[in-house]
């Protein structure tokens, strides 16, 4: 006759009960843990934002009495051509700079999934980033000025009258030059991680079926990285908006603000608060940092909106 054997239960580890003394020591060494780096964000971050908000329905010179002017700062942005110029670059940067950035990103992706040494080009194509700002946008400034790099080799190539690429009048698109030229490397650097992670049966079996370059692109490439390019566009949406050392360091002169056809949100900002007359209005400085955290918070939400997707598994 059969005998039915019955296997005992594998033995479970206790939970800690909530009043153990375990959980009474976690307790205790949570708030030392938690409390110096809550401090340090309260004063640095939470502290500063308030204190903006609250300077932006005020007026104030950076010394003296701070005076109530409620929305004044607000309307006398409505009213500013300057503010409204500088509005516009910034979306410009936002869209033009950005859709640039991300074809030559895409671009390099597929270029270099199957290119040999792939690895070498990454870190060449990645360099701007791994240098300061301020260097690159002065490496930038040589390269253009009138008798730099770029003016020489048109004149080897024939062009007797060259552009004048630092007037004001074209500043601003060679800053949108730079700054393709400086965020392609980042932001390629991310998407070829993601393809990377891509297993390579995935091309062969599409190669198999006759697919093009264009079809394993649509089709494989781009539904699997698509986290990566959801990240991207958030921090491009961030980033693009809060330039400004490269615009500052390129088109300024020494000691003052560059031209204002070239000034973005972060630019006037800056200016309204440091006056090349010295006096400085940190109310209105204030007003146009919140118009900048406002629309960095839209375009933040809007981004992860339109980019969000089911994660596919492979």
């Amino acid at each position: 006759m059969a005998t039915a054997t019955v296997e005992a239960p594998a033995a479970v580890r206790p939970a800690a009960q909530p009043g153990s003394p375990l959980t009474r020591a976690r307790r205790r060494l949570y708030l030392p843990f938690v409390l110096p780096a809550l401090a340090v964000y309260l004063l640095v971050f939470i502290v500063p934002s308030l204190f903006t908000v609250v300077l932006s329905f005020a007026k104030w010179a950076g010394a003296g009495p701070i005076e109530w002017v409620g929305l004044a700062n607000y309307r006398r942005l409505w009213y500013d051509e300057v503010f409204h110029s500088s509005l516009v670059n910034t979306l410009l940067i936002l869209v033009g700079v950005g859709f640039l950035t991300f074809l030559f990103s895409f671009g390099l992706t597929m270029v270099l999934r199957e290119m040999a040494g792939r690895k070498f080009a990454r870190a060449v194509i990645f360099f701007p980033n791994a240098v300061s700002a301020l260097a690159i946008s002065i490496l930038w400034g040589f390269l253009f000025q009138a008798d730099g790099l770029v003016n020489a080799l048109l004149r080897l190539a024939g062009v007797d009258t060259v552009p004048r690429w630092l007037a004001d009048d074209n500043l601003f698109y060679v800053i949108c030059l730079g700054l393709v030229w400086v965020n392609t490397g980042f932001y390629t650097t991310i998407l070829m991680a993601a393809v990377d992670r891509i297993p390579a049966y995935l091309y062969e079996a599409a190669d198999l079926e006759g697919a093009s370059s264009w079809q394993k692109f649509r089709n494989v490439t781009l539904p699997l990285m698509w986290d990566a390019v959801a990240v991207s566009a958030t921090l491009w949406a961030i980033s693009a908006i809060k330039i400004f050392e490269f615009i500052y360091v390129f088109a300024g002169a020494a000691g003052s603000v560059p031209t204002t056809k070239a000034w973005t949100l972060s630019l006037y900002a800056y200016a309204e608060a440091f006056q090349p007359t010295g006096e400085a209005r940190y109310g209105a400085s204030a007003a146009a940092t919140m118009v900048t955290l406002v629309l960095i918070v839209v375009l933040t939400l809007l981004t992860r909106r339109v980019t969000r997707r089911e994660s596919l598994e492979y």
